[in-house]
């Protein structure tokens, strides 16, 4: 019998063998199966991500986000149980997890925890607006540039798969994906949604009639990691491994019953006082950087006091916290009157006015 938890949230090191050992998808939630051949393209494109995530790390430089640095700083407490279940139950089912929870609560950290302690590679974000439409997730075709263009190239060249897209793709292991704020969106994106998420699978119009004009069967297309590029067959994109899709809310608004179907739903439990400690910790005590690490040290004998003061409200964001002992640790000793005021500004109420 499989084992039940492949994701533990404790910050532990990754391991290669994790994925590996995951079960087989429910016989209802069955996706394509890879070719020989694709296997052998995937199995290269994926190692080109990893390492280029790696390179990117070592050189201190902004791939994407942070995922290996934001991973390992996200570790649950025993208050998030029901939440460490909802991630490896989406895990075995192959459906989307829709976290809820106060803003700064750390449901996006979450996404990066998965990618970290798994091995997945950085996360894919989608971040929501009013504006944002499932065609803009999934690919972007630039007509326009190839109009204008006098010597128009291969159609592929102008379009690139977004992060929506790109999670997709057929692949060995699955990909997380971010959608951020969902929450925020137009009324009718959720139901947008619905149909990639049952079927796994979506088609580029644009590539389907240019493989059935020319002989042109395979698409080199640019995706969302960069200067990776992925072969489309045909103009059909068709997920092998369905990826750990992380959806977050603020609770701001219902969603259509179809939706909550798909999903598995739980509330992000805002952070206690140890739990609070062990965030701040992790993000100031860093041997890497002095610049934080050393002003740190001077203000953590009053940790306990500031966190005590930070939740006597429950309407405050993680991060107002770490604002607050940021400059608190790097202001002039002389200028002490000043720290009353600072965290009277620094820890309003999210449901205050300025």
């Amino acid at each position: 019998m499989a084992k039940w938890h492949f994701f533990y949230g404790d910050g532990r090191e990754p391991s290669d063998e994790t994925i590996k050992s995951l079960p087989s998808s429910p016989p209802w939630r069955q996706f394509a199966k890879l070719t020989p051949k694709q296997q052998e393209k995937e199995q290269q494109r994926w190692q080109e991500l990893r390492d280029n995530n790696q390179d990117a790390h070592k050189k201190g430089k902004n791939f994407r986000i942070h995922t290996e640095k934001k991973g390992r700083k996200q570790e649950l407490t025993e208050e998030a149980k029901e939440l460490l279940d909802a991630v490896n139950a989406a895990i075995y089912l192959r459906r989307p997890l829709l976290v809820q929870g106060n803003p700064g609560s750390g449901k996006t950290s979450l996404a990066h925890a998965i990618a970290y302690e798994l091995k997945l590679g950085p996360v894919l974000t989608w971040p929501i607006t009013a504006r944002s439409t499932l065609q803009d997730s999934l690919y972007r075709y630039d007509a326009i540039a190839r109009l204008q263009d006098k010597e128009p190239k291969p159609i592929s060249e102008y379009i690139k798969l977004g992060p929506v897209g790109t999670a997709f793709l057929p692949s060995e292991y699955p990909r997380v994906l971010l959608i951020d704020e969902i929450d925020k969106s137009d009324i009718n994106l959720p139901n947008d949604l619905l149909n990639l998420l049952e079927e796994g699978f979506f088609e580029i119009p644009e590539l389907i009639r240019e493989a059935k004009t020319t002989e042109e069967k395979e698409f080199s297309l640019r995706t969302a990691d960069g200067d990776l590029e992925a072969i489309i067959d045909q103009g059909k994109v068709i997920c092998s491994a369905f990826p750990i899709i992380v959806m977050t809310s603020n609770g701001e608004r219902d969603f259509p019953p179809a939706f909550w179907r798909r999903c598995l739903r739980v509330t992000m439990p805002n952070p206690q006082a140890e739990a609070l400690k062990t965030i701040v910790k992790a993000h100031f005590e860093d041997g890497e950087n002095k610049e934080t690490t050393i002003p740190f040290q001077r203000i953590e004998p009053q940790l306990d006091t500031l966190i005590k003061e930070f939740l006597a409200n429950d309407s405050r964001a993680t991060d107002q916290l770490l604002n607050t002992i940021y400059i608190l640790a790097n202001i002039d000793e002389k200028n002490a009157d000043n720290i009353q005021r600072i965290k009277d500004l620094l820890f309003k109420s999210l449901d205050e006015d300025a």
